[in-house]
This record gives C-alpha cells, structure tokens and sequence, in this order.
C-alpha cells in the first residue's frame, strides 16, 4: 500500500491568503523551514496505478498537477483516480469535487448525510452522475473499492460545519460525527482522520489497529487562535482536538503502534516551522508532520 500526502494543512492552506501571523509571513518570505501547504487531502493506492483520494479538498486541481502519480497517460483522457472518499461536509472536505467534473468516471464514497449536502446543494449537480457513481457507505461496515482496497468508515466525535451552525458566535457547536477512512490492502492498515474532536477510548480502540495513522493536527494548544489574535474560538469550539495537553493526541496516541504523522495543521500551528521547538517535541514523542508531496510505503 502506498499513501500520497497531497495536502497537509487544514482550511485556508498554509500560507493562508488572509493571514500576516508570524508562521504565514515566513512562508510568504520563502523561509525553507516554513513550507507552503495546500489543503488536506491524502491519495492511497494498492498497486500504484490506480488512486483513491481521501476529502476532495478545494486545492485538488493543484494538488493533482503536483503529483505525476495522478496524471493521466500520455494522450488520454483517463486519470488513475478511481475513487474519492469523503470524510467530512466541511468546505475543505468536499469543494475540490467542483474539479473532478469533466466527464471522468469514479466512485464517490460518502455516508448518508455528506450525500444529503451534496444533493441539496446544487452546484454539485455538475458532476455527471452517469459517471459519478455515489455509494452509500454505512460507518464501520466495510466494503470493496474496486481498487483492492478495502474502506471503512469510522465514526469520529464532531462538530456540524460552519455553513450549518445556527448561531457561528455562539460558544458550543452542535456535535456531529465527522469520520476517518480506515482502508486495508496487501495485509496493512492506513487510517486518515482529520477531524476529531475528542480522543475517547472508544476511538483509541478504532485506531489501534493502524499501521499509519494521519491524525487531526489543527492546533498545537486548544487557545492557539485566541492568544495569536486571530480568532476566538478554541479548538474544542471547532470540532479539533489539540495536539498537545493531557488529553491531547501526543499524550493519548503515543502508546499506538502505528506510525503517527499530524496532517490538517492550521497555519498558527507552530509545528509547522521545522525549527520550532514544538516540532521538536513532537518528534521526540515519536510523531511527525506531514507536508505536501509525502509518501509513505507500507
């Protein structure tokens, strides 16, 4: 099993086109130990031919440009993207659909009410559905992808996307499950989360039996946004647990087997900088982030 980082931030990308913050004017400036990230998507293949995109992220177009694993073969018009999954409702979970709309046939994996967003917003209706071929997945039941991949969706503690709050100033979100794409090939387990809002141990249990685990990065600190002026809301308020605390995902993921790589990282995150000190503590705990073009081999 091969997975393809294509993005490694969370909304807005890194650096983020409204944002002056410390972190994004290094990026800006070219500072090689802050490099730019498009929004989170990862690519998993069984055989490296044929690709199944976890979150149709809205950099995808430019993301698949970057990544001649996904272009097509010379003189046709047939990409190696055979299935997308998506694990979230979000904007940045399902946006980069609007790329996927020129008469190219695949799968799309989604559970019932990412299906009910998609059909009761019509922009969306631009993918043929003579070609796009929907599946209804039901979360921890697994099914075949047709790529010798096989998908289960596990259900993550969530908040409901920013488009569906009834009051965005309000101080608790209403809970909503987000998912994680667990997907077995060739003997070995990836599973992509990058959305949870409370590491439970009902979720540890989900995740423990990972070999790779690309896990929720958002924020290092759960005040993160507050302290830098850039926001009011806590990562708890947006559906994101942090990476560090006692209930954060260093300390309630470190005893996992897998390898654990952060991904969807905001661009206050400071991890994000190779040479702060809390990139160095992450990969101390035995973790790593991810960036833009990563592979991992399984």
């Amino acid at each position: 099993m091969q997975c393809l980082v294509l993005g490694a931030a969370a909304g807005g990308g890194f650096p983020q086109w409204n944002c002056g913050c410390p972190n994004c004017a290094r990026a800006r400036a070219g500072d090689p130990a802050a490099r730019p990230r498009t929004q989170a998507s990862v690519a998993v293949s069984a055989d490296g031919a044929r690709w199944l995109i976890v979150g149709a992220s809205p950099d995808l177009r430019q993301q698949i440009l970057a990544n001649p694993e996904l272009a097509p073969p010379p003189g046709t018009r047939l990409s190696p993207i055979g299935a997308v999954v998506l694990v979230s409702a979000d904007v940045d979970g399902i946006a980069g659909l609007l790329v996927l709309r020129e008469q190219h046939r695949f799968r799309l994996l989604a559970p019932a009410n990412i299906l009910r967003v998609l059909a009761g917003h019509g922009v969306f209706a631009i993918l043929d559905q003579t070609l796009v071929d929907g599946v209804e997945i039901t979360p921890d039941a697994p099914i075949e992808t047709g790529l010798d991949l096989t998908l289960t969706l596990l259900a993550m503690p969530g908040r409901v996307p920013l488009y569906q709050e009834a009051a965005r100033d309000a101080a608790q979100a209403a809970a909503a499950p987000t998912y994680a794409a667990s997907l077995e090939g060739g003997g070995k387990l990836c599973v992509v989360a990058p959305g949870c809002a409370d590491l439970t141990d009902a979720v540890l249990a989900q995740l423990a039996p990972a070999d790779v685990l690309f896990f929720d990065g958002t924020l290092f600190r759960d005040d993160e946004m507050i302290t830098a002026g850039l926001g009011w809301k806590t990562g708890k308020r947006m559906g994101h647990v942090s990476v560090s605390g006692p209930d954060g995902a260093l300390a309630r993921l470190g005893a996992l087997k897998a390898r654990k790589i952060f991904f969807h990282i905001n661009n206050s995150n400071p991890m994000l900088l190779d040479d702060a000190p809390e990139r160095r503590a992450v990969e101390a705990a035995g973790f790593e982030v991810s960036y833009d073009g990563m592979k991992v081999a399984m």
